[in-house]
Order: C-alpha cells, then structure tokens, then sequence
C-alpha cells in the first residue's frame, strides 16, 4: 500500500512539477515590493539600513555581514573580521544559505507538498560559499537608550544543511512582543567541519575541524558589539537552537571563547554534553581520517590543491561532515569534561524534546521481533536481553514502535536528561519539556515544535483552535524565559500561565506541551536506567 501511495504521488509531481518549477525564491523577508525603510544603524563595517514588516510594527535588517567571505585562502580558515564598505549598505534581503547538498527539483516538490510550503524561502534559494551572513528583527519605536532582551538562534540540519531564513523559526512575531531576534548563519559540511593537520599548524590558533562552530562563535561576538545599536541589551542574551543547532548550542555552553557574550541557553532536541554524544561530535582522530579520505576522494595531496576545488564540486563529496571536535581552541576538552568542572556558561537551561523524535530516521528500517535485539544490543549491549524480558514485544508492529522509541530516546531524550542532570547539579534552574501535540503536518516528529515556540504556527487547515492556544502558551514562555531566565508569569495576553516548575522544584518532572499544558512524569525514564 506505501509502495503504490508513493507512485502515485511521484505521478502527480511530475504532472504538475511545471507549475512549481517556475516558483521564484522569496528570500525577501517580506512581500511588499516597495517596503517603508529604517533609519540608518551603524555596525562593525559601516552603516545599514532595513524595511519595515506588512503591519508597520517590526524592523528586519536582512543580510548583515558579522565575518570577511571565507573563501579563497579563508576557506578553512577562522572567520576573519568584517571587510568594511562605503555607504549605506540595504539590509532589505536574506543572504544566500550556506553550501549544502542540493536534492533536486522533485525532491523539493515532495517535501513542500509534505509540509504545505509551497511558497517557501527555501524552495530555489540562492546558495554561496560566502555565508557568514545575519539577521535581526527589532519592535519598531524602541525609546533612545533601550536596552530590550535578545535571542539569537542556531538553526538545526546535522550541521550539514539549513539556513538563518526559514519560516518556522522566522523572527517577526517573536519580535512583535518586545524582543530583538537574532538569526545566524555559519558554514555547514564539508566547509565548516573538515579537519586536516596541515590546517591546523598554519592556524595561529592550531585549530581545524570546527570552523562552523568558531562561526557562530563570530556571531556572537558582533552581537555582543553591536547589538546596543539596534536597543538591545547585551548582557541580556539568550542563544537557542534546535537539532544541530542545539547540539551548537550546547558547545558554546561549553567554550571559553563565548564567556560574557550570553546568559541563557533553549535548546530543543539535540546535545553533545555526555561523555559519549551519540551524534554531532566526533574524535579529532576521526576527525583528521575523514580529511585524509576527503583528499584521496578529489585525487589531491594537500589543503592548498584542495582549495582550488570550486565550491560546486567540494560539497558533492560521499563524507559527512557533520560533527564537532576537541580542536584545543573552541574546545579545549570534550563539553562533558568541561561541564564536569562546573566551565560551562549558561545561567539558566530550558530544554526538551518531542513524543517522536526518531520516526522519521527509523521510517525505512527493517524491523521485526526477529531483529529487535541486535537493533538495541549497541544501546543495551549485555542489558538487552534484560530490557525484551521486562519489555517484551507482540508482534512486528510493537518490535517497529519499541525500536523508534529508543532510537528517540538514545539520540535526542536522554542526552536532554543528561544535560537537565548535569546543570541542575550545579545549582542553576532548568526546565525541561515533553512536547507531545499531534496535527495535520510534522506533529511530534523532530522539530515539530519549532512553529509553536517561536510563534509561527501556519494559518491553515491542518491546525485547530488547541494548536493556537498553545503557540500561545509556548511562545509566552519562551519570551519569559528570554527575559528573565524563568519561563513563569503571564502570557502575551496577560492571562497567567501553568507553572511550570524547575527539575528540582518537581523533583524532575517535565512540561508536557500536548492536548494540554502540566507537568508530567518524563514517559521514557523506564529506558534510562538501561543506558546509564
């Protein structure tokens, strides 16, 4: 039955794909053709000016440089400083996304056909090793001298795709209530987590292998420099990201080089604080084999002849690059080591993860009651048997569930329960979410709650009233948590919401943000104790 749902739908892809091919990229941030521009703001470089949103309430400033173009000779390089300009520069469209793989036409049809967004940024956007480019949404009318709370966002996509632009995490109605928003790009793959010994003795600083991670680094340092140019306050800054991009926040938790540039840390579905993470971060050993697999790949002996390789055949490469290291720079040691020495820097962690977070990397496993042990023996190792006793399955169908179950639970739930642990135990406030509300599009899947949290939840049929309410709750705390660093109070309505208390108020328990909004028992603790 898949089989034939998936041919007819390629069918009818290919039938009306011409309609779709001739879609033009919206990477301007509104629709107006003719937008109200902002007064002029001078940053590290020169001066800018942004356009005004539909309703006249929010200021975008699009496309700002924070680092030189990391090409040529920079290209695996240290983001190098701002290159400054004449005049005033036009802050009026989003920059071209960092390279990354691109899927093709059909495939991008599928997918905006899958998530209804047809009309996407991302669809056809432009693409250029010159990157490091970011965002900032500001409330219009700031009095002179504001000094307003400011979040700056990591976008996820295994640190190998994404982009500072997309709609889910678009900063306008976040902004609408009284914050700035801060998107940041940084370089992904091949160029921003390729390591090579060579690279890291002509690096002042003997780093390689973590470039896209000194990119946000970068970032946060313009922010920090300029951000009280646009009334936002830098000593009251909260950083968060999702999949990859909480991983990336999790490591700049961890690194020296961010003390001072902010307070507070979201991070949804993903870290690399255990002393084994089971994504995002690998060995510098691992690390410099790839580079050396990468060089045989494009038949060259050295970073200097790798360099000449153009952009569009580099990231065509078979490797993933797509972790983190201990470069000795960035990281001086592994997060968990640091965070074992009480080093990291967030004040205050919110966090969480969703019902189902490993269905769609489980979809095409073959699984069954037969295979069901030696799929979770590299989890459970000698406690696997011990776990299908306790636990046992039925039939194909239970075998399937169990194992994206765990998979959730191994790649995104526990490393959150490791974090809430680990932070708690130093005394500074988390709280910790399970995020559980199903609807017609991603639902509890991974990254499912991004719409809800960072206000953006799509006007559309496949979202009820329930869908709305909690975009409120959410966001609400969100914005109080950005603040303050506690997610208590009222909503944007003034209504006061749930309370939602800290791990050691509630002797761990969780926010369940579902049907409805309470704390709640973590519903995959039973996996923990196999795992610990």
């Amino acid at each position: 039955m898949k089989k034939i749902f998936y041919s007819i739908l390629i069918l009818f892809s290919i039938i009306t794909l011409s309609s779709c091919a001739s879609t033009k990229n919206a990477t301007n941030p509104v629709k107006t053709k003719t937008p109200f521009l902002t007064e002029i703001i001078s940053v590290t470089g020169g001066d800018i000016q942004g356009i005004l949103n539909e309703e006249g309430n929010v200021e975008i400033f699009a496309g700002i440089p924070f680092a030189a173009p990391p090409v040529g000779n920079l290209r695996w390089r240290e983001p190098q400083d701002v290159i400054a300009w004449e005049g005033v520069r036009p802050a009026n469209r989003f920059a071209p996304m960092a390279m990354q793989t691109q899927n093709g036409a059909l495939y991008n049809f599928l997918f905006n056909l899958y998530t209804h967004q047809k009309t996407s940024r991302t669809y056809k956007a432009p693409m250029s090793e010159d990157c490091l480019y970011l965002n900032v949404w500001r409330p219009v009318n700031l009095e002179e001298g504001a000094k307003v709370p400011v979040l700056v966002y990591i976008h996820g996509g295994s640190l190998m795709s994404g982009q500072s632009w997309y709609e889910k995490y678009d900063g306008e109605n976040l902004a609408k209530e009284g914050i700035i928003v801060v998107t940041i790009a940084y370089r992904l793959g091949v160029f921003g987590y390729f390591a090579d010994e060579e690279l890291a003795a002509e690096s002042e600083n003997g780093t390689t292998g973590n470039y896209g991670l000194l990119d946000q680094i970068k970032a946060l340092e313009w922010v920090h420099n300029n951000i009280e140019a646009f009334g936002g306050d830098a000593g009251n800054v909260t950083i968060a990201g999702e999949s990859a991009g909480s991983s990336s926040v999790n490591a700049l938790c961890a690194s020296p080089l961010t003390k001072g540039f902010f307070r507070r840390a979201i991070a949804e579905s993903s870290s690399v604080v255990q002393e084994n993470p089971p994504h995002t971060f690998r060995t510098m050993e691992a690390a410099f084999k790839m580079g050396e697999d990468i060089k045989k790949e494009f038949k060259v002996s050295s970073v200097e002849e790798l360099r000449k390789i153009p952009a569009e055949k580099l990231i065509k490469t078979r490797y993933a690059n797509n972790s983190m290291t201990v470069d000795g720079y960035a990281l001086p040691e592994s997060p968990y080591e640091i965070y074992q020495k009480g080093q990291n820097h967030e004040e205050a962690l919110l966090n969480g993860f969703n019902a189902r977070e490993g269905f769609g990397f489980t979809f095409f496993t073959k699984v069954n009651r037969k295979n069901i042990a030696d799929l979770l023996r590299p989890s459970f190792k000698e406690r696997t048997e011990e776990f299908l006793e306790k636990y046992p399955v039925k039939n194909n169908k239970e075998a399937k569930s169990l194992y994206s179950d765990i998979f959730s639970v191994v790649c995104f739930t526990y490393p959150h329960e490791v974090w809430t642990r680990t932070v708690e135990a130093q005394n500074r406030p988390v709280y910790e979410y399970y995020f559980s509300r199903e609807n017609g599009e991603i639902g509890t899947n991974h990254s499912g709650e991004m719409i809800y949290a960072y206000r953006n939840v799509p006007k559309t049929k496949l979202y009820k009233e329930r869908d709305y309410e909690l975009e409120e709750t959410m966001s609400s705390y969100w914005l109080n948590f950005i603040r303050t660093g506690n997610p208590n109070g009222n909503d944007t309505k003034g209504e006061p919401l749930p309370e939602w208390k800290s791990t050691a108020e509630s002797k761990g328990l969780l926010m369940e943000f579902g049907d409805t909004s309470s704390m709640i028992e973590d519903p995959f603790r039973y996996v923990y104790e196999y795992l610990d």
